[in-house]
């Protein structure tokens, strides 16, 4: 009988009613949830394991020495676009293929992006809070709000999120460049820019880019010093890319004129951090709790292809998507 292991928190009379569609139905599927490394019966359950569910919560990891006892594992499959939280090196090594959702949450993410975006530039926060504090500031955000149109948009990452954020910022008129290592086939309505020229050129920037070693603190006070004083920038990719402490320090000295954020290199946001402080003292600041990628929507679609990628590998076929192999 295959096992499956999940190590989501949810519920395995939940996950096992997900299969029925995609597997024969003859198989008979043990389906067990466990949601704690230092229970006795964890090593038992990944040592018995054909396939592991990750934890899309990331509080759970996939280190090499949990690894080391996955010996029939054929599939490890997060739940999310992120995996940084495996090692997908010692996994790799091991044999063992690791699979991320791919696009299933782009679209979701690529929404928030425009949507933030959007705020910040007709400062639709402090709009709504400006009028529950009985002031009416026509006048002054008349001074400050901004478009889209005529905008040049720059976007770090050009994968499946950052070309669902081209499509709707040409959409509404914007410029779009962007920067990635892998070039895709370009498009009349984008083009490539170095990383320096795309920072300089831009009012809007925002990130789509996946947290590797390469990519971690890529975007410092180095960086914010290169933007437009009048530029927006924009994380809904993985808070370990940018320095936050710089970012804050961007915000409060007016090197650039606003932020959307919605992942954090500590989750969930202390209540000192850096960021709040910039909130708290005015800046054009919009936090979200990560969830740019959370609607029904992209959930729906979330599980759909994880239990569909599952399936796959339980029936003998090779899952789609692996990120080590």
């Amino acid at each position: 009988m295959p096992k499956v292991v999940v190590l989501s928190p949810l519920p395995a009379t939940v996950v096992r009613s997900f299969f029925a569609p995609y597997i024969p139905q003859n198989m008979d599927l043990d389906v067990i949830t466990i949601n704690d490394t230092s229970s006795p019966s964890f090593i038992k359950e990944i040592s018995e394991a054909d396939v592991i569910i990750g934890d899309y919560t990331f509080a759970i990891p996939i280190t090499e020495e949990f690894c080391k006892y996955m010996k029939n594992v054929k599939l490890i499959q997060q739940p999310s676009t992120g995996y940084d939280h495996i090692d997908v090196e010692a996994c790799r090594k091991l044999g063992i293929p690791v699979a991320n959702i791919g696009g299933a949450n782009s679209i979701s993410v690529a929404e928030h992006t425009i949507a933030l975006a959007l705020s910040l530039l007709k400062r639709i926060p402090y709009a709504h809070q400006q009028i529950m504090n009985g002031r009416w500031t026509q006048a002054e955000l008349m001074n400050l709000a901004g478009e889209v149109y005529g905008k040049v948009w720059g976007i770090l990452g050009m994968g499946r999120t950052g070309k669902e954020v081209s499509k709707r910022a040409v959409a509404m008129g914007a410029k779009v460049v962007y920067f990635d290592k892998i070039r895709p086939e370009e498009a009349k309505d984008m083009e490539f820019k170095p990383l320096h020229e795309l920072l300089n050129q831009s009012d809007i920037i925002s990130v789509h880019l996946p947290l590797t070693d390469e990519t971690r603190s890529m975007i410092g006070e180095k960086e914010f010093r290169m933007m437009k004083p009048t530029s927006l920038f924009i994380n809904v990719s993985r808070g370990e890319i940018v320095d936050e402490g710089a970012l804050a320090k961007a915000l409060s000295e007016g090197w650039i004129a606003g932020a959307g954020v919605d992942v954090f290199s500590e989750e969930p946001l202390p209540s000192d951090h850096s960021l709040i402080k910039a909130a708290k003292e005015g800046s054009n600041l919009i936090m979200t709790p990560h969830i740019a990628g959370a609607t029904n929507e992209a959930r729906m679609r979330i599980i759909q292809f994880t239990i569909e990628n599952v399936a796959r590998v339980l029936t003998g076929e090779k899952p789609q998507n692996v990120v080590n192999m």
